[in-house]
């Protein structure tokens, strides 16, 4: 029996945790490096003030496929973890799209025909525009963004669907996202089977989602895990490779883009400098509460102003309540968010509050109370028309993980585990 590779996973967020556990079950012999003292990365529970909150509210979509799978081999039972319904993106006012079980592309269809406000004609724009989306493979040209590709439908279609939906999936305003991408984004939800744009919202922290059953699984498994150690330098010489002195047969590299253009300036200056170029977009989340609130839904979009600071920052809210949370627990996001940290978390903070109390003033119970706002400086790379990403392949037995890595998907955690996967099977 040829002896086991010695593997080396540096970074542990949900790309390094997929190409761990997939390492592993090819029966290599792992060792898992993380800075942070827990893993989870851009997608982990979070403490404040003795109240666990999570970094952001990430969504799945029944078309994640390899992400579900990968939990259930680490143990999650995707089934009570998580609330499963079909693709609604519904205002507090109950208008929106509420899709129903059933093959996607026909209950997307009927969503439209039933979209309480909007007129016949803007209903039909939609529906043509969807059919030429697909009669094209759900293609286009590289170089156009959302806004253009959509620019022929009625203002209102765009302000109530394209819009969240882009911003949601590629937390990228429409005028700068990337139109090929969205495209991909839709056919995998409206095309991939039965359930496939089916939203699962966690009930769980983010990290019982996946981060802490992996360690749990890798542990189990006889991985050695490194959390809280930083590398401070990866080596290749001839045919080996090292990480701070200890040799490895290979290496992925799972960290994000910046940390991966350090680790690898010397090694592949090119590569470096295409994962240093790469630009990003925060999420900021603000936290509230009111006592004995409890929304229409789990989830609801706002009507949000994405152009100037106005008191409507937040696109989605979340009702943790619903959620395995406090009754009463709101979690206002704000995706595309530059303009926002500029201004500061207490002007976010403010203005989120007035929306609050605007948009949900039927179902508040008692007055906000502040919580916490929790800004990611770095959610995801600004996906943009024309983008170029790092490819995965950066030496001879160095690999990179992560959702910046090139592929056809956005920044997602479904993005995150495939490229950790495809990192390992590349080796």
């Amino acid at each position: 029996m040829p002896a086991a590779r010695r593997v080396a996973i540096i970074g542990a967020g949900w790309a390094g945790l997929a190409a761990a556990v997939a390492s592993t079950q090819r029966g290599d012999r792992v060792t898992l490096f993380e800075m942070a003292p827990q893993a989870g990365g851009r997608a982990r529970e979070v403490m404040w003030d003795g109240t666990a909150l999570d970094n952001g509210q990430h969504i799945l979509i029944g078309a994640y496929s390899e992400t579900l799978r990968l939990m259930r081999v680490v143990g999650v039972n995707v089934e009570q973890s998580f609330l499963r319904t079909p693709l609604r993106i519904i205002y507090p006012e109950g208008a929106g799209l509420q899709l129903q079980a059933g093959t996607p592309a026909l209950a997307f269809a009927r969503a439209v025909l039933r979209y309480r406000g909007w007129s016949w004609r803007e209903r039909l724009a939609l529906l043509r525009a969807a059919g030429g989306w697909r009669l094209r493979g759900f293609k286009c040209d590289a170089a156009r963004t959302v806004t253009e590709l959509t620019a022929g439908l009625p203002a209102k279609v765009r302000a109530e669907l394209i819009d969240p939906l882009c911003v949601a999936a590629l937390n990228t305003p429409s005028g700068e996202a990337s139109a090929s991408v969205f495209l991909r984004v839709l056919k995998d939800a409206l095309h991939s089977g039965p359930g496939s744009a089916d939203l699962l919202l966690p009930r769980v922290s983010l990290s019982e989602a996946f981060p802490a059953p992996a360690l749990r699984w890798l542990e189990h498994a006889g991985a050695s895990l490194r959390l809280g150690q930083r590398v401070e330098q990866l080596s290749i010489y001839g045919g080996h490779r090292s990480v701070d002195g200890e040799p490895f047969d290979q290496v992925v590299l799972a960290t994000p883009s910046g940390e991966a253009a350090r680790l690898t300036q010397a090694i592949a200056p090119a590569w470096s400098r295409a994962a240093a170029a790469l630009r990003y977009e925060p999420i900021v989340t603000v936290y509230l509460r009111s006592a004995g609130c409890v929304l229409p839904a789990p989830m609801l979009a706002l009507h949000s102003d994405d152009d100037t600071l106005a008191n409507a920052p937040a696109q989605f809210v979340f009702d943790r309540g619903q959620l395995g949370g406090s009754q009463g627990l709101l979690a206002f996001v704000i995706s595309g968010a530059q303009a926002w940290v500029d201004a500061g978390a207490q002007v976010s903070l403010q203005a989120t509050l007035t929306q609050a109390q605007s948009a949900l003033s039927a179902h508040l119970r008692g007055p906000l109370q502040a919580l916490k706002v929790l800004t990611e400086k770095r959610a995801t790379f600004r996906c943009t028309p024309k983008l170029h990403r790092p490819a995965s392949a950066i030496a001879p037995g160095l690999q990179a993980a992560g959702d910046y890595i090139a592929g056809p998907y956005p920044a997602t955690l479904e993005g995150s585990v495939r490229s950790g996967i495809a990192a390992v099977t590349g080796m």
